[in-house]
């Protein structure tokens, strides 16, 4: 594979470790954020494991939290965030390195109907306002119907190729 015009199958762990956190962000279907620290802390944390100052990464991460609607929330862990402000603190976290691909996996699996498009909303906003490329797996027929292009696979194979919708 070759990220940025680097081909990684010869990068030790940790450079590919390394490249992989700068240009690729990951959402999971739940949400992984670290209990212990609030979502501001969730979202600066992989700044700063990037090298990036702490003022900086505070101030990228106020933006983050703003772009997904959660400004006001902030200073809270998770545990006081209902799921679906977890997985939106969760999707900002993951463009906070402004990776060039964005990579998720169930993103609202397991979400309600509502909650589900609100975070999807947002996750659409916060990479179309990144310039991210957002690679998304979702079984959700309707939120799929809502991207610029799909793939379906059945049975492994690739089943159907979307129509690309303009912006």
């Amino acid at each position: 594979m070759i990220i940025d015009g680097t081909p990684t199958g010869a990068l030790g762990s940790r450079k590919r470790g390394r490249l992989r956190g700068s240009h690729v962000g990951f959402v999971f279907q739940f949400h992984r954020l670290l209990p212990e620290f609030s979502a501001l802390e969730n979202v600066m944390i992989p700044q700063m494991l990037a090298g990036l100052a702490r003022g900086e990464a505070e101030a990228r991460a106020e933006q983050l939290l703003g772009m997904v609607g959660l400004a006001d929330r902030r200073e809270h862990r998770p545990g006081a965030l209902s799921g679906g402000e977890q997985q939106r603190v969760a999707i900002a976290r993951a463009v906070a390195n402004a990776p060039r691909v964005l990579l998720a996996d169930e993103p609202t699996g397991n979400l309600d109907p509502e909650t589900a498009d609100d975070v999807f909303k947002h996750l659409q906003k916060i990479v179309r306002g990144t310039g991210a490329a957002a690679l998304i797996v979702t079984h959700n027929e309707r939120l799929a119907m809502t991207m610029d292009r799909r793939l379906t696979i059945r049975d492994g194979k690739i089943a159907e190729l979307g129509d690309i919708h303009p912006r």
